[in-house]
């Protein structure tokens, strides 16, 4: 079984220091995570308040560092946007500095996700299929 995941990371605060509208300082090893995180595979989504230019920005600034989204605000590159459907995306895991207890420093983040040195994708991946069971399992029911 593959352990890649779908991520969603924030850009202010999280990647980068809040400098809204502008580009802040990178926070300590966020490029460089990110960047083992994409080579090991994982999927990498920009999920942030952005738009416009500003978006743009932050796109070119994350590809100059050698950071490569799947898809930027949206669960794939061809999802069109469309006010029926909810805004929420899907990914296994969200990277933000809103969480509850705040942001995890980068380091713990890659000791959870890397496929180097820890399990924890594999955990996460256990749970997201056993959830689609208990669910086939109360479809077969109906």
């Amino acid at each position: 079984m593959s352990k890649h995941l779908t991520i969603a990371v924030d850009f202010d605060g999280t990647i980068v220091e809040n400098r809204f509208p502008n580009i802040g300082k990178p926070i300590l090893f966020a490029l460089e995570t990110l960047k083992k995180l994409q080579e090991e595979g994982h999927q990498l989504i920009l999920w942030t308040y952005r738009s416009g230019n500003e978006l743009q920005e932050a796109v070119a600034f994350c590809n100059s560092k050698g950071i490569y989204f799947y898809s930027v605000n949206k669960s794939y590159p061809e999802e069109e946007y469309d006010h029926s459907i909810s805004r929420k995306i899907q990914a296994d895991i969200f990277i933000d500095d809103r969480n509850i207890g705040g942001l995890l420093g980068w380091g713990e983040v890659y000791l959870r996700l890397g496929n180097e040195s820890s399990n924890e994708a594999e955990k996460i991946l256990q749970k997201k299929k056993s959830k689609k069971s208990i669910l086939s399992l109360f479809k077969s029911k109906l």
